[in-house]
């Protein structure tokens, strides 16, 4: 049986020098002697006990049971009237403060308000507020949010548009986002509104459809931007997307018709400019060549009178000296250059002399049974005495003397 089992024999302790005191001596002598000899670790319920008898006496109770049971009074403490609600204090606030820690993520800001008044705005981290007296609204900064709208409106020319537009935003400044507007998301959604019906009211329509629609986007955001500002919502804009512009559905194919034609339209703008920008620099460059051309004609031609007057000046510096050899050789270059581009042939022949005539210019032309004085007098190139006279030398003497005979030609 366990030493210390109710109701048991043994009531000795095990980690005691000795055994308690009678059964008379009461839970106050046992004490007693167990200060006196223990040598062990502590006796748990007499701790748990003792931490009674320690609390009861905080609150103004009996202190125990070695006062008896018949006495009311006499071994008591007078009661306490303001230790149990000084305790109840003391749990509430340690259970108070502890409640005021809290954890601020690295995304987010907290606003601090004091009763309803700002107060600061704290950073990430471990932070303490008292609770019930500051009011700490969380405010995701890193967040980017999105919102889309589609709204009919009408375009500066009187006509129906059908625009949907996103846009993504984040909170720039946690104070005004919690503090200046009641509802940013709605705020956000109405100047939006306004900023698309302004911008689309003084566009064409026929602009948004095709090619207007980035200055549109531009445009939007700088407008909505400027909204935010002055509403101090402290929300930035990040971008903002024209997802689709079309007409209203009972025109839209007319609409696609129309739209199609200035497809074409620029198409054949295009591909004319493309001509153009294909023939334009050939033209420049045959007017440079015939430019080039002149401008080398000219140059050759000023070359070539100049190469001829230093010519004639050097023959008059030759002719000034010896006259007459000059006037022989200007003579001969003359005739020599008259009939050096012509097949015709001059014979100076004396009477008496006999023609010996070789035709190199008409021996590659063929025709073997022809003599050159027939060829000669069926061109007629040559008198007919000239020609008779060929004739006859052909039958003549195999020698003869040549020396009546000049000859000038190729």
């Amino acid at each position: 049986m366990a030493w210390n089992e109710p109701g048991g024999g043994n009531q000795h302790d095990p980690w005691s020098g000795g055994g308690r005191g009678g059964k008379g001596g009461g839970n106050g002598g046992g004490g007693g002697g167990n200060r006196g000899g223990n040598q062990g670790p502590p006796d748990l319920d007499e701790a748990l006990k003792k931490f009674q008898d320690k609390l009861n006496g905080m609150l103004g109770g009996r202190g125990g049971k070695g006062g008896g049971k018949g006495g009311k009074g006499g071994g008591g403490k007078p009661r306490n009237t303001f230790a149990l609600p000084g305790l109840l204090i003391v749990v509430a606030l340690a259970i108070w403060a502890a409640t005021g820690f809290y954890l601020v993520d690295q995304s987010e800001r907290g606003v601090v308000l004091r009763f309803g008044k700002f107060q600061e705005v704290v950073s990430p981290g471990l932070h303490w507020n008292p609770p019930l007296i500051d009011d700490v609204r969380m405010v995701n900064v890193t967040r980017v949010r999105s919102l889309t709208q589609t709204q009919a409106m009408l375009t500066r020319d009187e006509n129906i548009v059908e625009v949907e537009i996103s846009a993504q935003y984040q909170v720039a400044d946690p104070r005004d986002f919690v503090l200046n507007v009641r509802n940013p998301q709605l705020s956000i959604e109405n100047a939006l509104d306004s900023a698309l019906r302004h911008v689309v009211g003084g566009t064409d329509m026929i602009d948004i459809l095709t090619s207007g629609r980035e200055i549109l986007g531009s445009s939007v955001r700088s407008r909505l931007q400027s909204y935010l500002d002055s509403y101090g919502t402290g929300i930035s804009l990040q971008t903002i997307n024209i997802e689709s512009t079309s007409a209203p559905s009972p025109v839209i194919d007319a609409f696609d018709d129309v739209i199609r034609a200035r497809e074409d339209r620029q198409r054949t703008i295009n591909q004319g400019m493309a001509y153009a920008n294909a023939i334009i620099p050939e033209a420049q460059g045959q007017a440079q060549r015939l430019v080039e051309q002149g401008q080398g004609y000219r140059e050759s031609v000023v070359a070539e009178a100049r190469g001829q007057a230093n010519r004639f000046s050097a023959l008059l510096t030759q002719y000034q000296n010896s006259p007459a050899i000059m006037r022989e050789r200007l003579y001969l270059d003359t005739i020599s250059e008259v009939f050096g581009s012509t097949p015709m042939v001059m014979i100076d022949v004396a009477d008496d002399s006999p023609l010996m005539y070789l035709p190199i210019d008409q021996m590659g032309q063929g025709g073997s049974g022809t003599s050159s004085g027939e060829r000669l007098g069926e061109q007629g190139e040559l008198d007919p005495r000239v020609l008779e006279r060929l004739r006859s030398g052909q039958t003549g003497t195999g020698s003869s003397s040549n020396s009546g005979i000049r000859r000038e030609g190729r």
